[in-house]
């Protein structure tokens, strides 16, 4: 089992919790009606297709085994009861390197509000409170609401990573951002809090 996990986080009328079968018809209906926002930043697959994409159902149960054997923490995203995203801590190691990666997606609705960083950085602090030392997130150059994320978060660029992940058909060019637990002493939720203060 993941370190830290199954847990819910909160943030005001955000909440992070664990990806559940029953948001089945909510979480369908989002994605639908945000199809073509994010089709560009989704993930495919570089084999012909043979088969049809998985089901929901079975996405829940992948993600669910992942999290049992400690390799992912999948998140739903609410705005106070309604679905609006997904966040999922992937690709977790620890030994010596003590990483992950943050990958998310976030209702057209709401985006520009502020509820992306904010679920970032509370996942990113939850990752270093249970033992994780570094965080990577990685974004196509031409994300350029998805880079916002990161910049208003502080993460430190690191580089761009050719043709790194298979995006919408083809294999994509992406930018590297990462962050230390070392980096935010105080939190990654406080640093970003206060950044919000300043700017009032």
């Amino acid at each position: 089992m993941t370190e830290g996990w199954p847990t819910n986080l909160t943030e005001g009328a955000i909440t992070l919790r664990p990806l559940r079968q029953r948001d089945a018809r909510e979480w369908r209906s989002v994605r639908a009606r945000n199809a073509e926002w994010l089709r560009p930043w989704e993930a495919t697959s570089p084999e012909p297709a043979a088969e049809a994409p998985p089901t929901y159902s079975a996405m829940v149960r992948r993600l669910k085994a992942e999290a049992r054997e400690g390799r992912t923490m999948p998140f739903v995203i609410a705005f106070g009861e309604v679905l609006v995203g997904q966040l999922t801590v992937g690709g977790i190691s620890w030994g010596s390197l003590r990483s992950a990666h943050i990958g998310y997606w976030v209702d057209q609705r709401v985006a520009g509000r502020g509820i992306m960083p904010t679920a970032v950085a509370m996942a990113t602090d939850h990752c270093f409170a249970v033992g994780l030392h570094r965080i990577e997130i990685n974004i196509r150059p031409e994300n350029l609401a998805s880079r916002r994320v990161v910049e208003k978060l502080g993460f430190r660029p690191e580089g761009q990573r050719p043709r790194y992940l298979h995006i919408d058909g083809d294999w994509r060019d992406h930018l590297s951002f990462a962050l230390t637990v070392d980096e935010v002493p105080g939190g990654l939720v406080a640093r970003w809090k206060a950044s919000q203060t300043r700017i009032v």
